[in-house]
């Protein structure tokens, strides 16, 4: 693994983006790699892989989303579309000088990862998708696909899709529904095999933290990590980033002329065997053959759930540098 000095302390900067400002934190020198989060998290779920990519040779950037943490949050639910995400991450690279970046993405940052890599292969020369399997667009209007997949009951998708109801739930008291929303997707606070999982559904009117579990935070969490996560969002509001969510028709909508489209660029897959994503998605894996043809490999982590990079830091960093080394040729 090819490895450099240590490099300097991560740098907190902003930029301009379509939309105003982008906020980011860098680490190290070398080839640009862009770290894309998902929900509900910040820049700071990466803080375990900025020092690994800065001292493996790497320029790692993790930029908080738009309508998270210091990043610009425009008022217009459709200014969070699919479309516009990759142009703000269109607009990181220019404004970091770069003209070529791999892109990295866990949970939404995935979908946001994939969609970078399909629509601008100039751009992002290869993905890393955490998490969450790329789906070619297409398929079923995805508000359908949700509303099959709750039942009798709501699936949490279909719970965050009118504007208001979920920040009503979680503003209140923000620090305890991250606390639970966390812990209902981590390994060691999930439900054992062979229970049912309860927490990604509700009964219709209900409210999703009524279904999370209590009591201990997961261990990759500390009650330091939460504090910094519930500030983030007790000072932006949820609703930048619920809104992700209610532009999934929308999206739909966009990407209807790449239907069925493959990435062509080099890429990588980690998934933790734990995740309902995996689980959910398992159709998904199966045809990287064919929607992933440069696939270099897909790799499940035994006993690791969704927050994959902070859950297991250690695989996730040793498999990205990797992967990341053989693209150098």
């Amino acid at each position: 693994m090819h490895q450099s000095a240590p490099s300097a302390e991560p740098v907190h900067r902003t930029v301009e983006g379509p939309a105003g400002r982008l906020h980011l934190v860098e680490q190290g020198t070398g080839p640009l790699v862009l770290l894309v989060h998902g929900f509900p998290e910040s820049w700071y779920s990466w803080r375990r892989q900025l020092p690994a990519l800065a001292a493996a040779g790497y320029r790692a950037a993790a930029l908080d989303v738009r309508g998270y943490g210091r990043s610009a949050k425009p008022a217009a639910t459709d200014a969070y579309r699919m479309l516009d995400l990759v142009e703000d991450n269109l607009a990181l690279v220019r404004a970091l000088g770069e003209e070529r970046a791999v892109v990295v993405g866990h949970d939404w940052g995935s979908g946001i990862a994939a969609a970078s890599a399909l629509l601008h292969p100039e751009v992002f020369r290869a993905v890393a998708l955490l998490s969450v399997p790329y789906t070619p667009p297409g398929g079923p209007r995805p508000t359908d696909a949700f509303a099959q997949l709750g039942g009798d009951q709501e699936f949490y998708v279909s719970y965050f899709q009118e504007p208001g109801r979920a920040e009503a739930e979680i503003e209140p008291d923000v620090r305890g529904w991250l606390a639970g929303f966390y812990a209902a997707m981590s390994a060691d606070t999930m439900p054992a095999p062979g229970e049912p999982d309860p927490h990604f559904v509700t009964r219709p009117g209900g409210r999703l933290r009524d279904r999370f579990p209590t009591g201990a935070l997961p261990g990759w969490l500390t009650e330091d990590d939460l504090d910094v996560y519930a500030a983030e969002f007790e000072r932006a509001g949820m609703t930048g980033a619920l809104n992700r969510y209610r532009n999934v028709d929308r999206d739909w909508e966009d990407l209807a002329r790449h239907r069925g489209a493959p990435i062509e660029q080099p890429s990588l897959f980690i998934g933790g065997a734990l995740d309902a994503s995996t689980t959910w998605l398992a159709d998904a894996i199966d045809a990287y053959p064919a929607t992933l043809p440069n696939l270099s490999a897909s790799h499940i982590l035994e006993g690791c759930g969704h927050w994959i990079q902070q859950e297991r830091p250690e695989d996730v960093n040793r498999l990205l540098i990797s992967w990341l080394d053989s693209l150098r040729g």
